[in-house]
């Protein structure tokens, strides 16, 4: 990955059922590729898939210093990256009801996978015609039923 281009990633989960099985799905975009990756997990929630397909891209992001923009169609994520996170990590992982964060274990990861670069965390509106979200949407639905997903597009 050339680390003077900028790297696009639009991810998404999925769940049926909340709990229930579920599935993330993620696109990374660099260099005139194009990565699509999606994975699943039984029993989770809609919330837990979308932070897992933000952490599972980040993971594979090679090296450090890179531009990054991540769409999610999860305010829930790019909220908790760009404005709750440092207040998390100063309350000692507690929210503003001063009950443990949900997810923290995940939150955590993708604080430490995001510290490597450097990133913009924006929201796209779900089921809107965005073609990197709605990508990611089938992978994530995909990876429901068929497990891990790896393939390359150039």
């Amino acid at each position: 990955m050339d680390q003077q281009n900028t790297i696009n990633i639009h991810t998404d989960g999925a769940c049926k059922g909340n709990p229930g099985p579920g599935g993330w799905g993620a696109v990374l975009e660099f260099d005139d590729k194009q990565l699509c990756i999606g994975g699943r997990e039984n029993p989770t929630t809609n919330q837990r898939m979308e932070l897992k397909a933000a952490v599972e891209a980040l993971r594979h992001v090679e090296g450090s210093g890179h531009k990054i923009r991540l769409r999610a169609d999860s305010q829930h994520v790019q909220k908790g990256m760009s404005e709750w996170l440092p207040n998390w990590k100063a309350k000692n992982w507690k929210n503003a009801s001063k009950k443990p964060v949900a997810n923290a274990d995940l939150w955590k990861e993708l604080d430490a996978l995001a510290g490597r670069h450097s990133i913009e965390w924006l929201w796209v509106r779900g089921h809107s015609g965005d073609p990197g979200n709605d990508l990611a949407d089938r992978l994530a639905n995909r990876a429901i039923t068929e497990g891990d997903i790896r393939e390359t597009n150039s």
